[in-house]
């Protein structure tokens, strides 16, 4: 069983990989889901409104491809508003849960883990939050994990932003 799951992950990294660098696996003119990769802004603010109205806009892309396609594991950059906050989930590691509509309607839960990072305060219905972390395939949507740092650093370090806050 061990070594199935290993060769689907194996697989889906190889044609994230392909899809990144523009190598059609399927020899076809099909849209492939790409990876994103985070640009950390420098020291000066030179990231403009279009620039993050264009990563936004490219996220939310990603994930209704990645949704289009049953496709977990992708690491995205996007925005969404707070349609609700759901109650917390204390089981095994704890995570503030809340639902974001993106600006294609879809739905997208965020389960971000408090014990790794810090809960969002005053998050209200119609909230904006900006999202980096690993989209996950589920049939309602998907869901929007590892949005915290990773402290053993094996995987990307996540973050969500609310009202000018960066929780990490």
């Amino acid at each position: 069983m061990a070594n199935k799951t290993n060769l689907t992950i194996g697989g889906v990294i190889v044609a994230l990989v392909a899809a990144y660098y523009g190598i059609d696996l399927q020899q076809q003119k099909t849209e492939n889901v790409q990876a994103t990769v985070h640009d950390t802004p420098k020291a000066s603010t030179d990231v403009t409104t279009q620039q993050i109205e264009e990563k936004v806009t490219h996220g939310t892309e990603l994930i209704a491809q990645a949704y289009s396609k049953k496709l977990s594991n992708v690491q995205v950059e996007g925005s969404g508003k707070v349609i609700a906050v759901l109650r917390d989930d204390n089981e095994g590691s704890r995570h503030q849960k809340f639902l974001l509509e993106l600006s294609n309607r879809q739905t997208l839960l965020v389960a971000h883990n408090i014990d790794l990072a810090p809960r969002i305060k005053s998050l209200n219905k119609g909230d904006t939050v900006q999202f980096y972390g690993e989209y996950e395939y589920s049939d309602k949507g998907g869901v929007m994990h590892w949005t915290h740092h990773d402290p053993n650093g094996r995987h990307a370090d996540g973050w969500l932003k609310h009202n000018g806050k960066t929780y990490q």
